[in-house]
């Protein structure tokens, strides 16, 4: 149970919820124990009484019943009122325990969401969006289940336990040895039984992520999916995923199903044995019939707890299991930390340095030795190949990644040294892969300022020549764009997610191949606002077309991660190379 000692500092958050729990579940028990020694004195009492009536005729029989009834009655309100108690003490042990292991839940899915947050790209490149997803929901499910039922039950068997044996003692050992005589064999069966659940258990939430993952990425790209036909192999795939887990699933419901049986087993013999012992003592006048069904009721009160020792078993190692998961996932740090929590002012002149870089989880180099320098409010085209590093610099500027060799200087200063959330958010960034959130129009505009007007929002979707186009949807900026804008057009989330930028009002816009899905004339509308709205930003336009709308300070052009021109558009196009043949071609094609 090392993994789960980490909640600790949970029960100590909540300790008067665990404190008071353990309380209540004591006190009911105590009353529970109660009832058995009442039992049987009613019934040694009834015993006695026909004996002694049985022995003397003296007296008027129908005396001697009326006092025995309202001795029985008296016995009668007493359990019932023990019972009651009982009942009342079971209702605020749950209102402790399981709600304290509610409270846990928030706060470790809360936990686990901040910390997924601060991860960097590095963490994301290289694990499967369906196994933190597993790990948020599934894994803290079960740890919930061990934080509320299994502690609640677990609670329960000790202290019943402390408090029958107690009571068992008290009447006679003899008898208490042979009624607990089975559960150290109980004991050691659940020790082997508890190495194999916690191993199947292991797998099976293994399995339970693989399952999480092939679903989400085929709902996320069920559109290429179904213009593949590919619905047949997909399913195919996922049957076999399923079938694996069921196997694994069966395979640990087997094992529990022959723990099961084992326990009843173990239990029933419990029974037998105090009625085969108790009636020698009894014979031998050492023991009354009373003390024979108060033991049995003892036997048949610690039956569930010592039955439930089976699942709570189960669940602690399924915990254990999915809290060893969600501590590899807390346990990572990620690589890109900034020490620097200070308020200032970000100009947006940026250098780099002999900058090269290489992706940690692929070892494929996108960058070697680039160089180039922007003052403040100047304008820079990157253009290349496909895979030439152009997305390289954006993500290394955002600092997504941090630079292998060389450096990157902000306003003078290595850009490791600034508050990175203050570095972010100077920068507008529209990435090559538009993501909008399932919302509205209106709300996906506003993400990059949240305290926007409904004015702003208008004018900067008409900056980004998209609103037109939004006010011809069914509700205006108030539609939904549905789960990654999927309701819209490749340019419409394009522009969105420009105006999204724009609104940031920041010292630096990168613009990723941001208008590769508009028309020629929306391009312009667009490159015209950029020349005049971004003239005191620093501006950094990665595309592949080379465009001579907007006046660009430097052009660079990358190929396999290296600068093979740079200068301005002049300069380039009067020189033979990558940029005069794509310049050329666009202006032949336009022809």
């Amino acid at each position: 149970m090392k993994h789960l000692f980490t909640l600790n500092r949970y029960f100590v958050k909540y300790k008067w919820h665990f404190i008071l729990g353990i309380l209540f579940v004591a006190g009911s028990n105590y009353f529970g124990i109660l009832i058995p020694q009442k039992i049987r004195e009613a019934l040694d009492l009834v015993n006695n009484e026909i004996s002694l009536f049985k022995q003397s005729s003296a007296g008027d029989p129908q005396l001697k019943y009326d006092e025995l009834n309202r001795t029985l009655m008296y016995f009668g309100l007493v359990i019932t009122g023990f019972v009651t108690l009982k009942g009342l003490l079971m209702f605020f042990m749950r209102q402790t325990i399981i709600v304290m292991s509610r409270l846990i839940e928030y706060d470790m899915r809360k936990e686990i969401y901040a910390h997924l947050q601060n991860l960097d790209q590095k963490f994301y490149r290289q694990t499967l969006t369906g196994d933190t997803m597993a790990r948020i929901s599934e894994d803290v499910s079960k740890v919930r289940n061990y934080l509320g039922p299994g502690i609640l039950y677990a609670i329960n068997l000790v202290t019943l336990f402390i408090f029958t044996i107690i009571a068992m003692l008290r009447v006679d050992a003899t008898l208490s040895f042979f009624a607990l005589l089975p559960l150290p064999f109980l004991s050691i069966s659940i020790y082997f039984v508890s190495k194999i659940i916690n191993e199947k258990s292991t797998f099976i939430q293994q399995q339970l992520s693989t399952l999480t993952s092939i679903t989400q990425e085929t709902y996320s790209g069920i559109r290429v999916i179904k213009s593949y036909v590919k619905e047949d192999s997909f399913s195919t795939v996922f049957m076999e995923q399923s079938e694996e887990f069921k196997k694994r699933s069966l395979s640990l419901a087997k094992v529990e199903a022959y723990f099961q049986p084992l326990m009843m087993l173990l239990i029933a013999l419990s029974t037998i044995l105090v009625v085969i012992v108790g009636g020698f003592q009894v014979y031998a006048g050492k023991l009354t019939a009373g003390n024979i069904a108060e033991f049995i009721l003892y036997v048949n009160m610690l039956t569930w707890p010592v039955t439930s020792i089976g699942w709570i078993a189960s669940v602690v190692q399924e915990a254990e299991a999915s809290q060893a998961r969600i501590n590899e996932l807390l346990d990572r740090r990620p690589s890109i930390q900034s020490e620097n929590n200070q308020s200032y002012v970000v100009e947006g002149e940026i250098e780099f340095r002999n900058v090269s870089f290489t992706y940690p989880n692929t070892g494929i180099r996108a960058l070697s030795n680039v160089s180039f320098r922007l003052k403040k409010g100047q304008k820079l085209a990157v253009m290349g190949k496909t895979g030439s590093g152009k997305t390289t610099i954006a993500d290394l500027l955002t600092r997504m990644y941090d630079v292998t060799e060389g450096s990157i200087l902000l306003d003078g200063h290595d850009i490791r040294q600034h508050n990175i959330k203050l570095l972010r958010d100077n920068i507008a960034y529209v990435p090559q892969d538009v993501f909008l959130f399932s919302d509205t129009v209106s709300a996906n505009i506003a993400f990059g300022k949240a305290d926007a007007t409904k004015e702003e929002i208008e004018k900067y979707a008409d900056y980004a020549s998209v609103y037109e186009d939004i006010i011809r949807l069914p509700h205006g900026f108030d539609t939904m764009v549905g789960e990654r804008g999927v309701t819209l057009s490749g340019g419409q989330k394009q522009r969105i997610s420009i105006a999204r930028a724009l609104i940031k009002d920041p010292s630096i816009v990168i613009l990723d191949d941001a208008i590769s899905a508009v028309d020629t004339t929306t391009e312009q509308k667009i490159m015209s606002y950029l020349q005049e709205g971004l003239g005191d930003k620093t501006t950094i336009v990665i595309s592949h077309r080379a465009n001579n709308l907007l006046d660009y300070d430097h052009i660079i052009v990358l190929e396999n991660g290296r600068i093979i021109q740079q200068g301005t558009h002049e300069q380039l196009i009067a020189t033979d190379g990558f940029y005069q043949n794509v310049y050329l071609h666009q202006m032949n094609h336009q022809d």
